[in-house]
């Protein structure tokens, strides 16, 4: 466990650990890397002093400066914002649930929030906006599903929210299947193509929404932070110091809901950065709090870099990002399962 260190100046202090500071500026940095390297990407190679004068309105009008602010930039802020959005919403999920497993993707809420998406394009034809509106609302709507059917003795957190979660989830999942297989081909086609999760044809469109709607949640889930970081000494206790735990729980829950379901909407249904996001910050820093910051940066990061793999390495096809994320998610399950202490 790293110290913690208290920055005082009048009658109030801010306490920190700087451990867990200097993993958060690495990440940053880490970060800017990777988006000159993305920026760089793609059949028109730019080296990073090209894409910097062209951020800067530096180069010439060309179709270098087109390719970056009409479809690479705005294709890296999606992955940016639906990275901090999972990362963050995977480290409140795990500390409600106090198992490591409790991510969106595994207990369900991504699963609902496609579910939502799909029957919009199965059954109704709809276009982008009204497949993401559908997103957010079915995911919000399988968040207060799982949590009426996880209360028990008063408390809706536990293995019993993960549990119920996954039993939502594959309830879900089959009814997706069969949305798929009895609608015609090419609705067919295009919910697979949603379903597979990509950063293809993001435009300002995708940017804009997800950007203003974390911009009204994430103060609210830093806001309730340090009641989080109380919970996980149990409800008992953290009754005893004055925090309602039942209604912070429902919060956090529902918070946690609205950013998995803004970058499901933002990017489809994005496997794995909920899940070991969180899990990989709080091991970087040490820290016994929850990881909402260094979770969600580390979020970020692991899907530029899952986007620049999926670029670097299809040379036929530009594989989605979701699979991509997918593949690498299965393989760090297993070395959790076979490494973790608690699950």
């Amino acid at each position: 466990m790293s110290p913690v260190h208290a920055l005082r100046w009048g009658g109030r202090s801010v306490r920190y650990r700087p451990r867990a500071v200097l993993v958060c500026l690495l990440l940053v940095i880490v970060g800017l890397v990777l988006a000159a390297i993305l920026l760089g990407t793609g059949t028109l190679a730019l080296g990073p002093g090209e894409v910097l004068a062209h951020l800067l309105g530096c180069g010439p009008e060309d179709t270098a400066q087109r390719v970056i602010h009409r479809v690479r930039l705005p294709r890296l802020l999606t992955a940016c914002l639906v990275g901090s959005a999972l990362g963050m919403a995977g480290a409140i999920f795990q500390s409600i649930s106090r198992n490591a497993l409790g991510s969106p993707d595994v207990i369900g809420f991504t699963t609902g929030a496609a579910s939502g998406a799909i029957v919009q394009i199965m059954l109704f034809d709809a276009g982008p906006l009204a497949t993401a509106v559908a997103a957010v609302a079915a995911g919000l709507a399988t968040a207060l599903l799982v949590l009426l059917l996880a209360r028990k003795g008063g408390s809706s957190g536990g293995y019993r929210l993960v549990l119920v979660g996954i039993g939502i989830g594959a309830s879900l999942s089959g009814l997706n299947n069969l949305l798929l297989v009895s609608g015609n081909l090419d609705q067919a086609m295009f919910a697979q193509l949603w379903l597979a999760g990509s950063l293809n044809t993001r435009t300002w469109s995708h940017v804009l929404p997800a950007g203003c709607a974390l911009l009204l949640v994430v103060p609210l889930a830093l806001y309730h932070a340090r009641r989080v970081n109380l919970l996980e000494m149990g409800d008992e206790m953290a009754s005893q110091l004055g925090v309602p735990t039942e209604r912070t729980r429902r919060v956090m829950v529902l918070t946690a809901v609205a950013l998995t379901a803004v970058a499901t909407a933002s990017a489809g249904p994005i496997a794995f950065i909920a899940l070991a996001g969180p899990q990989i910050a709080r091991r970087l820093t040490r820290s016994p709090e929850v990881p909402l910051v260094s979770g969600a940066l580390l979020g970020a990061v692991l899907l530029m870099a899952a986007d620049l793999m999926s670029q670097r390495l299809a040379t036929s096809v530009n594989l989605p990002i979701g699979l991509m994320t997918g593949l690498l998610g299965g393989v760090y399950l297993l070395w959790l399962l076979g490494h973790g202490k608690r699950l």
